[in-house]
C-alpha cells in the first residue's frame, strides 16, 4: 500500500490546467501567477483531461469548478474503443445530488473515507489506485447548453505493473421513479475476471413517509440464479442499524462518515417521523472484503416500502476491477434524464 517505503525508478506525472500535456517540467515557469488555474469546456466539447502512455497508474484525481451532472467523465485503457468509466461527474465522486449543498446539519455533504473526498466546497478527490499497461484517456463531455469552468489535476506515476493486472471500472445506474417493490440494478452485464470493489448510492423519496431502509443487496457471481452474497437491509449493508437512527431513540436520522462506509448527507426536514422529500447520499467500499468473480457479476437492491404511495429517486456508480477486455457499459441516460430535482 505505501510505494513510498522503497525507492523506484517510476516517473511522477500530473495533469492540469497548468500542465494540460503532463510534460516533465511543462508548468508554469512564472512565480507568483496563475496562468491557466482552470478550464472552460464549451457545450458540446469533450475535453481530454489525461492522455498518456503506460504502463503507469492513476494515483489522485481532484477536480472542482463546476461540478454538474452535466459533465460526463469517462475513461479508457489500453486503447479499448468503448469506456471502462463513464458517470456523471458529482456522482462518480459518491455526490449524485450535486443540486444539494447544505445538509440537515446546516452542513456542507463531507465525505471522508478512504478512497474518496468531498471536502467544502466541492472539491471532489478520488484515491483509487488506476494501473495501466499501454495507455490511459480520462476526457470530460459538457452536455450543457452553456460553458463548464473546471479546475483539475489528474497525478500518477509510470513504471512496471503487476502480471493479470486488474483494471478500474465504474459504471452508473439510475431508475426515476423507482417505486416501492422494485428490483434495482446497482450493475450488471460485468464479463471476465475481477473483483468487486463497492457502490455509492443516492436515494431520493418523493411522496408518503414511508422507510426505505430494509430492501435487501444481493450479489450474482458465475452464473449464480440466486446470490451467493445476500445482504438483508440496506442501512445494514451501508453499515448501520434501525433506519440509521430514525425508528430508535431519537427518530431522527443520523449521518456518519467511516473509512470503508457510510451514509454521509441527509437532505430534507427530520422533524417527523420518516418524513418524505428526503434525499440521502450513501457509500460502501469492499476494500478489505472485495467481492471476487471468475466469469460475471451483478447486483441488484430491493426498493422497500410498506405502505405507498411513493416515487423515489435512485442513483448509483458500482465501483469494480477486472480484467480487458471488458464488456461495453450500460447507456447513460440522456441529459434531461440526469435532472430531477
Amino acid at each position: 500500500m505505501f510505494d513510498f517505503l522503497s525507492v523506484t525508478s517510476a516517473e511522477s506525472f500530473a495533469f492540469s490546467a497548468e500542465n494540460p500535456t503532463g510534460a516533465k517540467g511543462g508548468g508554469t515557469a512564472g512565480v507568483n501567477q496563475k496562468p491557466s488555474a482552470y478550464r472552460f469546456i464549451q457545450p458540446g466539447e469533450v475535453y481530454t483531461m489525461a492522455d498518456i502512455d503506460g504502463p503507469g497508474k492513476i494515483e489522485h484525481i481532484w477536480v472542482t469548478g463546476s461540478v454538474s451532472r452535466h459533465l460526463i467523465l469517462r475513461i479508457y485503457w489500453d486503447g479499448q474503443e468503448y469506456t471502462s468509466v463513464e458517470s456523471p461527474l458529482p456522482a462518480f465522486f459518491g455526490w449524485a445530488f450535486d443540486d444539494n449543498f447544505k445538509t440537515t446539519e446546516d452542513k456542507y455533504p463531507s465525505l471522508n473515507s478512504a478512497v474518496m473526498l468531498t471536502a467544502p466546497a466541492m472539491g471532489c478527490n478520488c484515491y483509487w489506485p488506476m494501473p495501466f499497461g499501454k495507455h490511459c484517456r480520462i476526457t470530460l463531455e459538457n452536455r450543457h447548453s452553456e460553458k463548464l469552468g473546471i479546475y483539475y489535476t489528474v497525478s500518477g506515476s509510470k513504471g512496471p505493473q503487476p502480471e493479470n493486472l486488474g483494471y478500474f471500472h465504474a459504471s452508473y445506474r439510475h431508475a426515476h421513479p423507482s417505486l416501492p417493490g422494485d428490483n434495482y440494478t446497482i450493475i450488471d452485464g460485468i464479463e471476465g475476471a475481477g473483483q468487486f470493489v463497492g457502490v455509492s448510492l443516492a436515494v431520493g423519496l418523493n411522496g408518503t413517509n414511508d422507510c426505505w431502509c430494509e430492501g435487501e443487496v444481493r450479489m450474482y457471481m458465475d452464473g449464480d440464479e440466486t446470490p451467493t452474497m445476500h445482504y438483508t437491509g440496506t442501512e445494514d449493508y451501508f453499515g448501520g442499524a434501525h433506519a440509521f437512527g430514525n425508528d430508535h431513540c431519537l427518530r431522527k436520522y443520523q449521518p456518519y462518515s467511516g473509512q470503508y462506509v457510510g451514509m454521509y448527507a441527509v437532505f430534507g426536514n427530520t422533524s417527523e417521523f420518516y418524513n418524505g422529500q428526503q434525499r440521502f447520499l450513501l457509500y460502501r467500499w469492499h476494500i478489505p472484503d472485495p467481492v471476487r468473480f471468475k466469469e460475471d457479476f451483478r447486483m441488484t437492491l430491493d426498493n422497500f416500502g410498506f405502505s405507498g404511495p411513493r416515487y423515489d429517486d435512485f442513483r448509483s456508480v458500482a465501483y469494480w476491477y477486472q480484467t480487458l477486455p471488458s464488456a461495453p457499459l450500460a447507456p447513460l441516460p440522456d441529459n434531461k434524464a440526469l435532472y430531477v430535482r
